[in-house]
């Protein structure tokens, strides 16, 4: 008997019902402060081209800023210039893509299966914690979520009769996710489209002509980076990049910011573990990472083993697996880099819940409670621990209602025991976010010190301009009104302490540096400052919290 039989009526509107609470869960974050410093650096860079009507070269902190390529900039410029620069305009393209991802999630999970799995696929993806946090602290990845799979149904698409307007699609995606992140991001497109006509012997499909003109489209669709990469950097020699100069944006894009990390050559370096997204997918796709390992290892079964009890679908095996191992390989590696495959992953997990045994269907019903349980105690014991303001009556009152449909759902809803526990997975991580996104993380990023500033410049001060000698606080510059000036401690050195003047945000070490350079100023205001986005033990504990922070300052330096 299959645990997700073809579903009644009812049930797909109970399980629409569900990806519906999903989507409104993904957009619960939309008006949280952005946090430093990532989705700060992405939004202070699309402000910076929107401000110098400049859509050619990333500048950050009035200088060049070479790292990642402009799709994301160019898609949240277009946002800012139709709504304004504020945080939910940048936020917003990001979660789109994202829901992009889950509308190719369920065309493709629906073509290659059927309804039932692509909706579970859709509640799977939408739910899995890390997709839910991308949409909260936006980076590139949620573009990615998009883009991947959109190219890898468009190429699967250009595998039947009428093929060349999905090879132009899929070319399109394809260009917009290697300008997202660089061409590593082409792997998971073409792995899957390789993988899964190599595992099928379709030889005819996989040496076909249309796929050199898909490489040929693609990079026609990427000529607008690479001209921005050269405008930029290779006609001007004479930059100073990474502190040298005759540095090739091209170069870079092609070979540096991807061959360079993956063997650690290139500027910007990183300290790998062959392991790291083994244990990291554990964490990050909650409340299904163990339902997606034990899926994984009965699709990597099924290429020895031929089984027929589903259809031979490979795409998602390919596109997953073959990043997986260069990330992992690679020296450079950070938890969100896997969000870009959790659609596949996503459906490669529903694929295999109709097929578990009754042996399984027992042992994960216990893991999947306790995953549920622990969900919800981690909420109780950082309330009681963290103390962050009051919850909004809001806020209660969904948390409760969510309370209620979990207990009271098997009444309601007519479906298998396994079924409903997966519904009440989906619900705790709800109420985990929620909870997060309206309570935990505007408390926290009270701390953030760099946003805090801004907001009380943008109210208190307005028309004078500040100068930054903090190296980490790119949320000043993206939220901040005031004429914004970026300078470093040697300006501290090198300066007549008698000639400065003006707003200043320092730290607390480069406010005893301006002491023993005699410098006269006086304290505007100060702030309790911690790096949020690197939780430790003694800052959540509010009994040792005071302990674990430093202070900011604005200050006004007094020329004498």
């Amino acid at each position: 008997m299959t645990v997700l039989p073809v579903l009644p009526a009812p049930e797909k509107k109970w399980l629409q019902f569900f990806i519906g609470l999903a989507v409104f869960v993904n957009f619960s974050g939309l008006f949280v402060t952005l946090m430093a410093p990532d989705a700060a650096v992405y939004a202070a860079i699309s402000k910076n081209m929107l401000l110098r009507n400049d859509y050619f070269e990333l500048y950050l902190e009035g200088g060049d800023w070479l790292d990642k390529p402009h799709f994301p900039f160019w898609v949240t410029a277009f946002f800012f210039k139709l709504f304004g620069v504020h945080t939910w305009s940048y936020k917003l393209p990001g979660i789109l893509f994202v829901l992009m991802g889950a509308w190719y999630t369920y065309r493709f999970a629906r073509e290659k299966f059927n309804e039932t799995v692509a909706l579970w696929s859709v509640f799977i993806f939408l739910t899995a914690e890390h997709i839910i946090l991308s949409s909260n602290d936006v980076r590139a990845e949620p573009f990615l979520s998009g883009l991947i799979i959109a190219g890898i149904y468009h190429f699967f698409k250009a595998t039947e009769a009428r093929w060349f307007g999905h090879l132009v699609a899929g070319s399109l995606f394809a260009a917009c996710a290697a300008m997202t992140k660089g061409i590593f991001t082409l792997i998971p497109i073409g792995g899957a489209v390789v993988v899964h006509l190599a595992l099928c012997r379709q030889w005819k499909q996989l040496f076909n002509l249309k796929w050199a003109l898909a490489i040929i489209l693609t990079l026609i669709f990427l000529f607008p980076e690479l001209y921005s990469l050269w405008y930029q950097f290779d006609a001007h020699p004479e930059k100073v990049v990474f502190g040298q100069t005759g540095v090739s944006g091209i170069r870079f894009f092609f070979w540096d910011s991807q061959f360079g990390r993956f063997m650690n050559t290139g500027p910007i370096k990183g300290n790998g573990d062959l392991f790291f997204f083994v244990h990291t997918l554990l964490w990050a796709f909650l409340p299904w990472s163990l339902l997606m390992y034990y899926a994984l290892f009965r699709k990597i079964r099924s290429i020895w083993k031929r089984d027929v009890a589903t259809p031979l679908e490979f795409y998602t095996l390919g596109g997953s697996l073959l990043i997986l191992l260069v990330f992992s390989v690679s020296k450079f590696q950070l938890p969100h880099y896997a969000n870009i495959i959790f659609p596949l992953l996503a459906i490669i997990t529903a694929q295999y819940l109709s097929l578990l045994s009754k042996r399984l269907i027992k042992f994960f019903t216990v893991t999947q409670y306790i995953i549920l349980v622990v969900a919800v105690l981690l909420v109780i014991l950082l309330q009681v621990f963290y103390q962050p303001a009051t919850p909004s009556w809001v806020l209660i009152v969904i948390i409760v209602a969510l309370f209620i449909l979990m207990l009271f759902l098997p009444r309601w809803l007519q479906t298998t025991r396994f079924s409903l526990l997966l519904y009440r997975c989906g619900l705790a991580i709800f109420i985990v976010n929620l909870y997060l996104n309206w309570v935990f993380y505007p408390d926290l990023l009270h701390y953030q010190t760099g946003s805090e500033a801004a907001f009380y410049l943008n109210k208190n001060i307005p028309d004078s301009s500040i100068t930054n000698l903090d190296p980490h606080t790119n949320a000043l510059e993206f939220y901040v009104n005031n004429p914004y000036i970026k300078k470093d401690t040697n300006i501290v050195k090198a300066s007549n302490p008698r000639s400065q003047h003006g707003l200043w945000y320092v730290s607390q070490e480069e406010l005893e540096l301006m002491k023993n350079y005699n410098y006269h100023y006086e304290v505007v205001k100060e702030w309790d400052y911690y790096p949020v986005t690197r939780l430790t033990l003694p800052f959540v504990n509010k009994s040792t919290r005071a302990k674990a922070m430093k202070k900011r300052y604005i200050i006004r330096v007094i020329p004498y």
